[in-house]
């Protein structure tokens, strides 16, 4: 038979005209003469079952009742009922004879005699899945015999079928007839092919082929009795034989026996309803069972049922067979979740049963829904995918998160709760990695700059924790123009603690990345002024970066004097080993609820306990330069202003392939912050370095009037005590290149605002051997403008 089936849909005959499907390998098993294959659409491949029926004669009574069998399921549309996709009747001749095949193509299915061995389920586990298995087929048997007024006659365990999702579902149409019970007078007899129906299957009025007694009974007399007939199928796991074992009640479960007991009564008028079966039933009530049925009408529970529904799931579905849970549960979470009747919560459940597939299985299954989850506008349901963000993230593809996930993320960097920001931002250490060059650079760096002036100070303190973990997966120019301005030029002037030691630790992490000019010029001078910052852990992070750096100057310093003897020129830098294991200090604090660590404390900071900081402390010089640094007063860090507020539009995340959206006149940010190109450098700067380059020696009190001071410099305040030229005792360290310095008009109260790096917090005195007016002159400074003694103390 399967070798001539396999030659119709192979081309003998009109078949592959009339049946646009595949047919596969039988099943072992199948209600009547009909065999179950399963199938394939030649349109896309989506699986299907076919049944067939074959008869040498068209007139074959199996046939008719095929042909009834069909039309039954063509028109009879159930959630409990098989559905009926395709049918088709074919004759084909071999060898001078014909034959006729009746193809009925459904949605796949398996029969139920081979899902129950597959599933192996013991115990508890099996009662509950056969108690919804048969609560789904009474809910079918119900539908026919009291709403439409037929009769299947022929329930048992052939005539069910599963579905891939574990559903059971009536089929086996070919006995189903009209109940006309109420017309006794009619000649036409009820179950014209009940002549199909095993011996054992039988009631006993149908038996005796009693159709006066037949039509005096309930619609649902015949099937009742059938459903006492798939029970005992089910629970013996044995096929019945002989009506008589219908008595052998030991497997029958203790809750369902009465009912059992019920709809096997001899007199038809007493058996059970179904509808009764369904609504009376103790068997019927258990977790599995309520919670699908939850599933299957939430729609018509409010938020609270809901929501404390959604919290338990998680918990309960541990308790379910796991194979229901995946199959049934899953794939109705997934669709809630979809299509907006399911609470946030359910966003946990979701996840959990998807741990349990294989990745495979979890991209088709769980991603898709979770991708378009990303685009709901309700904050809850994007706050728990951002809290759940590193149980999937790695399953999503590069494509899927530059170009579906991270234009919906990004929202959250302005939103107006900080939790969502502060979620927002934890989430691109998983998103980052996989995001292109042009949206790191056009979009996510602009969203850093914001927020690491966020008025929030974990916040701000996170955005450099996340910018030293990120900085791997910028290119090489993009890293050149925003690192350092980032982590020195904000960070380190941070009011709040932590924020500063993870601007240290950020440096330190991102080593590397820096040539011995940067770290000489502008790293370590920002570094060494925290060495006396007020806070301890900030100082202890200095002194470890100082020794960092040092070591990596020194490595510099040794290699050049190697390149010098051997004629050659040293060129780049080096950095100790295992410098890339300093990324690991970001990972703890990025919270807004984290207690301080030893490396990058975070903690649950409220607006009201911030200090502020100036809000000039963005101001920065464009290169690496040796110009004297402008040195305060006072090393109170409590006197900075507040950072600039998040709405301004100062960033530097316009970096790369030319994005730059910003007002050209916005000059506060990192993008201000590139390398200009070699100028000549200023008359008044060639004095200083020609000064530079020849010992002077003059005495103290000769030194007032000859100050240089550049033309790009602030005026300076009357008093001599803040002439800040006069703490540099040292030579300025020499470059290869002429210096650049960007003019800017600052006030004396900001100190800070012409440069990159924030000054030393002390004033250095005078290299001088005495004090007073009877002392030596000073010592040569190179560089260095005369200081005019004001006060006894000398400072």
């Amino acid at each position: 038979m399967f070798k001539f089936l396999k030659d119709v849909v192979g081309g003998s005959g009109t078949g592959i005209k009339d049946l646009p499907y595949n047919i596969g390998e039988p099943y072992h098993s199948a209600w009547g003469s009909w065999i179950h294959h399963r199938g394939t659409s030649k349109d896309d491949g989506s699986p299907v079952s076919i049944f067939t029926l074959s008869g040498s004669n068209a007139q074959d009574g199996h046939l008719a009742a095929g042909r009834n069998g069909v039309k039954r399921l063509r028109t009879v549309r159930h959630p409990n009922i098989l559905s009926f996709l395709h049918s088709t009747e074919i004759e084909t001749f071999d060898g001078g004879s014909s034959k006729v095949t009746i193809y009925i193509v459904t949605e796949p299915v398996m029969p139920l005699s081979d899902k129950v061995k597959e599933l192996g389920l013991e115990s508890t586990q099996r009662d509950e899945y056969y108690a919804w298995g048969l609560l789904q087929i009474s809910k079918a048997v119900s539908f026919l015999n009291n709403d439409c007024k037929l009769v299947h006659g022929n329930v048992c365990l052939a005539s069910v079928v599963v579905t891939q999702t574990l559903d059971w579902k009536l089929h086996a149409f070919d006995v189903l007839s009209e109940f006309d019970g109420s017309n006794e007078t009619s000649s036409t007899q009820m179950l014209q092919y009940a002549w199909l129906v095993a011996t054992q299957y039988k009631a006993m009025e149908l038996a005796k082929s009693d159709w006066a007694v037949i039509k005096k009974s309930p619609p649902w007399a015949i099937d009742s009795w059938g459903m006492g007939c798939l029970i005992y199928e089910l629970f013996s796991g044995l096929k019945l034989s002989k009506t008589e074992e219908l008595r052998n009640t030991a497997s029958i479960p203790k809750s369902l026996l009465p009912d059992y007991q019920r709809l096997l009564s001899s007199t038809p008028s007493r058996r059970l309803n179904t509808s009764k079966l369904i609504e009376n039933s103790e068997y019927f009530q258990n977790k599995l069972v309520d919670t699908i049925h939850f599933m299957e009408i939430l729609s018509l529970k409010d938020s609270v049922e809901k929501d404390t529904f959604f919290r338990k799931l998680p918990n309960l579905a541990e308790q379910l067979p796991r194979q229901i849970v995946l199959k049934k549960l899953l794939p109705l979470l997934a669709s809630a979740l979809e299509f907006g009747s399911a609470a946030a919560p359910a966003l946990t459940a979701l996840l959990k049963m998807g741990s349990w597939l294989s990745a495979e299985e979890f991209r088709v299954k769980i991603l898709p829904t979770i991708i378009k989850l990303f685009a709901s506008n309700d904050r809850a349901v994007r706050v728990s995918l951002l809290q759940h963000i590193e149980q999937f993230g790695e399953s999503l593809s590069a494509q899927a998160v530059d170009e579906q996930v991270y234009p919906h993320v990004a929202t959250g960097f302005s939103d107006t709760s900080a939790f969502l920001r502060e979620l927002t931002l934890k989430s691109m250490l998983v998103l980052a990695p996989k995001l292109s060059q042009r949206t790191l650079s056009g979009s996510l760096l602009k969203h850093l700059s914001k927020l690491q002036v966020d008025e929030e100070a974990a916040i701000r303190t996170n955005t450099t924790i996340l910018l030293g973990n990120i900085a791997s997966y910028l290119n090489e120019g993009t890293r050149k123009r925003v690192l350092i301005n980032a982590f020195t030029v904000r960070a380190l002037r941070d009011t709040f603690p932590p924020a500063r030691g993870a601007g240290i630790m950020a440096l330190c992490a991102t080593s590397s990345n820096y040539d011995i000019t940067e770290i000489a010029t502008r790293i370590l001078p920002n570094v060494v002024v925290l060495t006396i910052d007020p806070d301890s852990d900030v100082r202890s992070k200095a002194f470890q970066a100082i020794d960092q750096f040092l070591l990596m100057a020194k490595q510099h310093y040794e290699k050049t004097n190697i390149a010098e003897a051997t004629g050659g020129a040293g060129t780049g830098s080096s950095s100790i080993p295992g410098n890339a294991s300093l990324l690991g200090w970001a990972m703890s604090s990025l919270t807004l609820k984290g207690k301080h660590s030893d490396h990058a404390p975070v903690a649950s900071v409220s607006p009201s306990a911030l200090t502020s900081t100036s809000s000039n402390a963005t101001s920065a010089v464009d290169t690496p330069s040796t110009a004297p640094i402008r040195v305060s007063s006072t090393p109170d860090f409590t006197e900075h202003h507040a950072p600039p507020s998040p709405t301004s539009t100062d960033g530097w995340g316009e970096l790369e392939n030319g994005i730059d959206e910003e007002p050209e006149n916005d000059k506060d940010g990192w993008d201000d912050l590139e390398p200009l190109e070699d100028t000549k450098p200023a008359p008044a700067l060639i004095n200083i370095q020609a000064a530079q380059r020849r010992p002077v020696s003059q005495p103290v009190s000769q030194t007032k009037a000859s100050g240089i001071r550049p033309k790009s410099t602030s005026k300076l305040s009357k008093d001599e005590d803040d002439d800040l030229w006069g703490a540099i005792a040292a030579p300025a360290p020499k470059t290869s290149k002429p210096l650049n310095l960007k003019s800017a008009a600052t006030d004396d109260d900001d100190p800070w605002a012409a440069i990159a790096a924030p000054a030393p917090t002390t004033r250095a005195k005078p290299l001088s051997s005495g004090r007073g007016r009877g002392a030596k002159p000073a010592a040569p400074k190179l560089g260095a403008q005369r200081i005019n003694r004001t006060s006894s103390s000398g400072m």
